[in-house]
């Protein structure tokens, strides 16, 4: 599998990005996206990498980190193999590289919030928000 991450950018504090995540490769030919949780992760200047947000298989259970909670959304498109980010009154505290992952599951409901978990990681993209 793998996997596109796109939609960074420059954007002032309080305004919106949408960030997708393609997953491509033979393993979803075969399985399709259904079978894969996927998630955002980030990893701002000098601190560590943490889980911004998670949907699981179905895009019926989703995990939001505290900070983000009413303002980021995660969706997903199986058809289109797609996941997305939609990141609405951001911060400079959102400043950071974003990855989206996947790891494939056979638990329907399953949130993973580690990194380790993940099998799949794209490439990142950088999100910068100006105060």
């Amino acid at each position: 599998v793998q996997l596109q991450a796109s939609g960074g950018g420059l954007v002032q504090a309080g305004g919106s990005l949408r960030l997708s995540c393609a997953a491509s490769g033979r393993t979803l030919s075969s399985y399709g996206m259904s079978r894969y949780a996927v998630a955002w992760f980030r990893q701002a200047p000098g601190k560590e990498r943490e889980c911004v947000s998670v949907i699981n298989r179905s895009g019926g259970n989703t995990y939001y980190r505290d900070s983000v909670k009413g303002r980021f959304t995660i969706s997903r498109d199986n058809a289109k193999r797609t996941v997305y980010l939609q990141m609405n009154s951001l911060k400079p505290e959102d400043t950071a590289v974003y990855y989206c992952a996947a790891r494939s599951t056979i638990s329907s409901a399953s949130i993973e919030i580690r990194q380790m978990a993940y099998d799949y990681w794209g490439q990142g993209t950088l999100v910068t928000v100006s105060s």
